[in-house]
């Protein structure tokens, strides 16, 4: 691999790999909305937002940081009232009590008005437009959560790059990715260069260990180290992984106020490529080095994935994480390529097709699922035991396994993916 592209592959990972407070999708709407409100340069009297469905679905039912409410109309109350867009993802960090009393009232005012963006492009699609006596701004972000791509003042173009094609791909300069890319620089790769993913270790563990002291969402993490959990599951490496991973789910999803280290925009994503891999190595007592190249395979694995299955879509995220973290045990664990390819072929024919039905508490749950399957995809390949290319989905060649999944995800869940939309804006 030539130094330009080792550069490359470092520079995506740290774009990737970036601190978050809170679900990424309503916290991208209240970025938009911060810089909205930043551009008007007051607080607006009415502020219109439209969303495409997939973003609108991951933003219904989580828990928004710090002010003990769920949903939109609050993080979009708080980005024009106290959001920071210079914080990126972290635009809510300064928020106090008094600015949720505040938000409150800004709600009962009735003068945010969300809605679906119909026939958007982008799966991840948020358009802010504020408006103050004769003042008005626009700000749309697209295909990253931090992506603005188009900024408007009382109908000046301030700011437009929005891209031409229709695809998430025509406008991706990301270096292609294979899977033995990912694995020779993981492997490979001076130690040095790659020391800084230890950072996720470090957010995600304080997260975990944060939700701990508390009581969040359905508490998971609790239920697997609880009396039950010991009796009927076990004290292991296994429930231990459970544990640590469900811990900063179960705080993410629920809105404590504690940032994560996500993975290609989302919080859950980050959480469990970092926290399985971080607890198994500390039950086996690894090598710091086995374990910076283990985060680092984990998440490079994700972001080769989601290059082709996109930011959002019908497929949860956890399936994607867990087969990077699946990887990263299996090498642990002092498995080659090929037993780590056997890992990614057991992922794939076994949790593929796990439905995204919005950010919410119950996540813990599926990433929990995740984490397991992660486990058992990680013991049968250093047992040589692979789904083989006869069943189902998978194929010999494992890019074309991958290509298999993320087709499935992006394309195939489409209908899915509408009708879930329409299960949940239906009980509303």
């Amino acid at each position: 691999m030539d130094n330009t592209n080792k550069e490359a592959i470092i520079a995506l990972i740290k774009r990737e790999v970036i601190p978050a407070i809170g679900c990424t999708e309503p916290i991208a709407v209240a970025l938009a909305a911060a810089k909205a409100a930043r551009v008007l340069g007051t607080v607006p009297e009415c502020i219109d937002v439209y969303l495409s469905a997939n973003v609108l679905k991951n933003a219904m039912g989580v828990g928004i940081p710090g002010t003990g409410m769920v949903g939109l109309p609050i993080a979009v109350a708080l980005g024009v009232l106290i959001g920071n867009p210079d914080y990126g993802l972290e635009v809510l960090r300064d928020l106090t009590p008094e600015a949720v009393e505040q938000g409150k009232a800004l709600i009962d005012r009735k003068c945010i008005h969300i809605a679906q963006q119909k026939g958007a492009e982008d799966k991840l699609y948020i358009e802010v437009c504020c408006r103050a006596g004769e003042s008005t701004s626009k700000v749309i972000i697209c295909r990253e959560h931090n992506h603005i791509v188009y900024i408007e003042k009382d109908g000046n173009v301030l700011k437009d790059i929005r891209p031409a094609g229709n695809t998430e791909e025509a406008c991706s300069n990301e270096p292609r990715l294979s899977f033995s890319v990912v694995y020779e620089f993981a492997t490979e790769m001076p130690l040095d260069d790659i020391r800084f993913i230890l950072k996720t270790a470090e957010l995600n563990k304080k997260a975990a260990q944060a939700s701990m002291q508390g009581h969040y969402g359905h508490m998971v993490s609790k239920m697997v180290s609880g009396m039950f959990g010991k009796k009927f599951l076990g004290d292991s490496a296994y429930t231990h992984m459970l544990a640590l991973t469900a811990a900063a789910c179960d705080a993410r999803m629920d809105g404590a106020m504690i940032p994560v280290m996500s993975n290609s925009g989302s919080g859950n994503q980050g959480i469990a490529a970092t926290l399985p891999v971080l607890s198994f190595a500390k039950d086996i007592r690894c090598p710091e080095e086995q374990l910076i190249r283990a985060l680092t395979l984990s998440h490079l694995m994700v972001i080769y994935v989601k290059q082709s299955l996109g930011r959002l879509s019908a497929l949860c995220g956890c399936v994607v994480a867990a087969t990077g973290a699946s990887c990263a045990i299996t090498y642990l664990m002092g498995g080659d390529k090929t037993q780590i390819s056997y890992a990614i072929k057991n992922m794939i024919g076994n949790i593929t097709g796990m439905i995204c039905d919005g950010a919410k508490p119950s996540c813990a749950m599926k990433v929990s699922s995740g984490v397991s399957t992660a486990m058992l995809s990680a013991i049968m390949a250093m047992e040589n035991k692979v789904v083989t290319s006869v069943e189902g989905i998978i194929d010999e060649d494992v890019d074309k396994s991958i290509a298999n999944l993320t087709a499935i995800g992006s394309v195939g869940m489409e209908a899915t993916d509408k009708l879930v939309l329409d299960i949940m804006t239906g009980k509303c």
